[in-house]
């Protein structure tokens, strides 16, 4: 039924032979997937790029990811989408490692030249946080106060634009969706232990552990990210888990 997808643009070709399937009838509506790692293995492909191809998809209102559940077609045709509704940004794994690259980077920077008065700025921030892991939307605007402060430091302002504008990119539906099935208040708490490292780091002075730091955080960000997806989105038995204690394991 599924063929090998080409390596280019992975995701996107994913959920475009999936939605096609869909259309054609050749996945019927109520039909579940095969499991994730089934799926995964038929396409020829990761996990991680079959996760992000199904959260389009689920945005696309084509399928319907039930933790615990599995993976279900919920209808055959949607209306045409334009191509700046149906094109999603770059994928999480994308994401992620871009913001690795870069905000290590300026981290290593900021904690050569961070005065009290940008420490003050941080710790703000974290405040922020801790006060609203219960709320989705607020803790992303303090999140994103944390993030572009430590760019601020640096003084560059195509750093603190960069900065804003990739974390910017998971304001859409796309990244809402995927935020729904794995981002909660513990996740936020753990994120906010890493932030609080990085702050520490740059306040010290410390270039070398400000970067390491930072680079901790987002690939743990990464790691609880797949993690989650893997546990909730597969359907597939005898894991060990539920649903319930992994909601929650990934925030940035």
């Amino acid at each position: 039924m599924f063929s090998a997808v080409e390596s280019r643009r992975l995701y996107r070709q994913v959920a475009d032979q999936i939605r096609m399937m869909i259309i054609r009838g050749e996945l019927a509506v109520g039909q579940r997937l095969p499991a994730e790692r089934e799926l995964a293995e038929q396409l020829s492909v990761s996990r991680p790029t079959l996760r992000e191809a199904l959260i389009v998809l689920e945005v696309e209102g084509y399928i319907n990811i039930r933790m615990g559940s599995g993976i279900y077609v919920t209808r055959k045709h949607v209306a045409e989408a334009t191509g700046s509704e149906r094109e999603p940004v770059e994928g999480p794994f994308e994401l992620l490692q871009a913001r690795a690259i870069i905000e290590c980077a300026i981290s290593e920077e900021a904690a050569k030249s961070a005065r009290p008065e940008d420490i003050a700025v941080l710790d703000e921030a974290l405040r922020a946080m801790s006060g609203v892991v219960e709320d989705a939307r607020a803790v992303l605007v303090a999140d994103r106060a944390f993030h572009t402060g430590i760019a601020a430091i640096v003084g560059n302002a195509t750093l603190i634009r960069v900065t804003g504008e990739m974390f910017d990119m998971r304001m859409t539906p796309y990244f809402e969706k995927l935020a729904s099935h794995f981002e909660g208040p513990v996740s936020w708490r753990t994120a906010l232990e890493e932030h609080r490292a990085i702050r520490d780091a740059i306040a010290a002075g410390d270039t070398a552990g400000a970067k390491a730091a930072m680079r901790t955080h987002l690939t743990n960000s990464q790691k609880r990210f797949s993690e989650s997806f893997g546990e909730e989105f597969s359907g597939e038995q005898g894991r060990g888990h539920t649903a319930g204690p992994n909601k929650g394991k990934a925030a940035t």
